[in-house]
């Protein structure tokens, strides 16, 4: 061993060869972590002032190559100054640098991923060869930051602008054969003969059959690519349409067209610049927060799905279109389902939804047609309970009605076994309320699904007050099973996500009683990031739909959630404006040559909503709209995690993030708060308290203001 290290070892080879194996203590994966970056500085020195070595090859011992830089020492490194992140950055690259500059040729072995810095590391080399099961790419933008070892710099010296360009705006991986065809690595080899290709062609370098000399010369130089601007033009078209209030794309390719007519080390302290510049924004903030919540969640529900034995057959009651969505999305998954209805109709309606998705599925190329065949093959519909005392948990997914649900669930207790789990698909129905018809409650938990079941990620997963830990486990581990992601929430009006909806969408109508136009509101927040405004939502949602969640969650919170105005909803809903399900609501909806619902203006509708505007039609500022929306909202998710709802931040915005689309780079409501800063939420609270009790500040944010406290912590 001529060097060991915590993430990096050194072997001798034969015929002066050595191997620079990637091989991090403790850990399943390589990444790069400062230690890491520093053994490699210690490594390339050693390999450089050793005059015996011929050429070098890099490895992984691990299943994948490099997944990228460590994420959790982001956090650290993000609150140093724009100047000192940068000089930090400058002094990181140098590792990489210095692996470059070796005196001998370089080939890198790349198995399973190499994404961000492992891709980095492997541009630094003069060769690199691929197995054919390994991804790679720099994918920094999805987290709001850029590439910051070199990618925007070697990758676009290696492969050219357009393929650069490609890959980092993109920020997507690239599987093996297209990484060939873009000429980002030299060779595709299979898994088991990966190291002996790479080998291979180190030999033929060592030997000078390979030219590394021109391959390392290009590196060091510009960019040698006439005609361009046409190319960067196009780039900064796609970046611009990208998610909004997310700048790393377009500073990528401002980036990169600054950067590609300087040598290298000039070309590398623009991106130190540069990235240090990115990574001082909200949204890099929050999109790395949001990385870290998500690993958070999934940790918690994968142990927690380990208590319980996995799912293999389930049942679910009520067919329509949101039981079929969820019974495609359990056959999709390999779960077995007998699916129920007391109408034949329904059960129709259920079989053509799970046929629909498939469908979908066939023309997208994700599986063939006999694949969909089996999948409709696993679903039994029928009208009785037939093998209902065979599965593992039963899903009862009827109307809204609690006399109605009392009834199903009662006779469903009685014809599964005593240890099949039961779940109520509940949005608005609290589940101890449900629980009152059963004789094990135990075995009961709510199971909330966001419709469209088959593309919404989140599932609240309800416990109420008698629900045992093994049927929170079983149906958390089912979640897991259909690819969602639950998140455990305590039983209450609304659960987390309704509830915390519910004043922001007060805050709508508000606006609108005050004399706004809801088109106008629309569209500012929709400038601010949602995917949709509240009036377009509340259309999509279902106009009596929301207004009977409405109505149950603020009504169970008193005054807290009271109204002194009329309810648009309940105008809308009088007048047979129900959204798009009539093709009437706040907009008018047609349906395309595609089958979509094409919305477009409805004079009407702001006639109709003129009578509710007593003081007559007024226009706000848009950081006043902005500010009377969101500021209800932070406030009941406040609320709801102090009140134990859920049992942390993490969960709480990832919920938000997933369930309603907050945006992005907000990160969610509380990091959105932790940005804001609370003394700033503060005085919101004041400048608009006399609008109502939902601007009426929580009494946590108080103590956390006199404390200096935030949601999150800042390292």
């Amino acid at each position: 061993m001529m060097y060991q290290g915590q993430s990096i070892r050194l072997t001798a080879l034969q015929g002066g060869r050595v191997e620079l194996c990637f091989d991090r203590q403790g850990d399943a994966i390589n990444k790069l972590d400062e230690r890491a970056v520093l053994e490699l500085a210690e490594v390339s020195a050693l390999i450089s002032s050793d005059s015996s070595i011929s050429g070098v090859l890099i490895t992984s011992a691990k299943d994948v190559f490099i997944v990228g830089a460590d994420i959790l020492e982001f956090g650290r490194l993000f609150q140093l100054s724009e100047s000192e992140l940068a000089a930090h950055n400058t002094r990181q690259n140098r590792s990489f640098t210095a692996l470059e500059e070796l005196p001998v040729p370089t080939v890198a072995a790349i198995n399973g991923f190499a994404l961000g810095g492992g891709l980095e590391t492997a541009l630094a080399a003069d060769f690199r060869v691929i197995s054919a099961q390994a991804q790679i790419g720099l994918p920094e933008v999805k987290l709001g930051l850029l590439p910051g070892y070199g990618g925007t710099v070697r990758l676009p010296r290696i492969a050219g602008l357009q393929t650069a360009l490609d890959w980092i705006v993109s920020g997507t991986p690239q599987k093996a054969e297209a990484a060939l065809e873009d000429g980002v690595v030299d060779e595709l080899a299979a898994p088991e003969s990966l190291r002996a290709a790479a080998l291979d062609l180190l030999d033929k370098a060592v030997a000078g059959t390979a030219n590394w000399h021109t391959r390392r010369e290009a590196k060091r130089s510009a960019v040698q690519e006439p005609s361009v601007e046409r190319l960067f033009a196009e780039a900064k078209k796609q970046a611009a349409n990208g998610p909004k209030h997310q700048p790393a794309a377009l500073m990528a390719v401002e980036l990169l067209e600054n950067a590609r007519l300087r040598p290298r080390d000039e070309a590398l302290a623009l991106e130190s610049t540069a990235f240090a510049r990115i990574a001082k924004t909200q949204a890099a903030a929050s999109l790395v927060r949001i990385f870290l919540n998500e690993q958070a969640v999934k940790k918690q529900s994968k142990a927690l799905a380990r208590l319980a034995q996995p799912v293999k057959r389930t049942a679910v009651l009520g067919a329509g279109i949101m039981g079929g969505g969820i019974a495609y999305t359990a056959a999709f998954n390999s779960v077995s389902v007998v699916l129920k209805d007391i109408q034949q109709k329904q059960l129709g309606l259920g079989i053509g939804e799970v046929r629909k998705q498939l469908g979908k599925q066939i023309k997208s190329g994700r599986i063939t047609q006999q694949q969909a065949d089996e999948m409709l093959a696993s679903i039994q519909s029928q009208l009785d309970y037939s093998r209902f005392n065979e599965v593992d948990i039963a899903i009862e997914a009827v109307v809204e009605d609690i006399k109605i649900k009392h009834s199903v669930l009662a006779q469903l207790e009685r014809e599964v076994g005593t240890g099949t789990v039961i779940a109520s698909n509940t949005s608005s129905l609290r589940i101890d309320d449900l629980a009152r018809s059963l004789s094990r409650p135990e075995n009961f938990a709510g199971m909330h699904f966001f419709n469209p079941v088959p593309s919404m990620p989140l599932v609240e997963v309800i416990r109420g007050t008698h629900t045992s830990d093994a049927a929170v486990a079983k149906v958390v581990g089912f979640a897991l099973t259909m690819r969602k992601t639950p998140i455990v929430v305590r039983d209450g009006a609304g659960f987390l996500v309704n509830r915390i909806i519910t004043p922001y969408m007060q805050a709508f109508g508000k606006l609108l009683a005050d004399g706004e136009d809801f088109v106008r509101i629309d569209t500012v927040m929709e400038a601010f990031g949602w995917p949709m405004g509240p009036a377009y939502l509340n259309d999509v949602i279902g106009m009596d739909t929301a207004l009977h969640v409405s109505r149950i969650i603020s009504s169970a919170f008193g005054d807290r959630m009271a109204r002194t105005w009329e309810d648009p909803l309940e105008i809308m809903v009088a007048n047979g404006r129900l959204g798009q399900k009539n093709g009437l609501g706040f907009y008018r909806y047609e349906t395309d040559p595609n089958g979509r619902p094409r919305k477009s203006p409805a004079p009407e509708a702001h006639e109709l909503l003129s009578k509710m505007q007593t003081s007559g039609p007024r226009v706000f500022g848009d950081d006043q709209i902005v500010e009377r929306m969101m500021l209800p909202l932070v406030f009941e998710a406040v609320r709801s995690l102090d009140e134990g709802v859920v049992a942390s931040a993490a969960e709480l915005d990832m919920a938000l993030l997933l369930g309603i689309g907050l945006p992005q780079y907000l990160g969610g409501a509380l990091q959105y708060a932790d940005w804001s800063g609370v003394p700033r939420l503060l005085e919101l609270s004041c400048k608009y308290r006399e609008l109502g009790p939902q601007y009426e500040a929580p009494g946590s944010l108080y103590h956390m203001a006199t404390q200096q406290k935030r949601f999150y912590p800042e390292a």
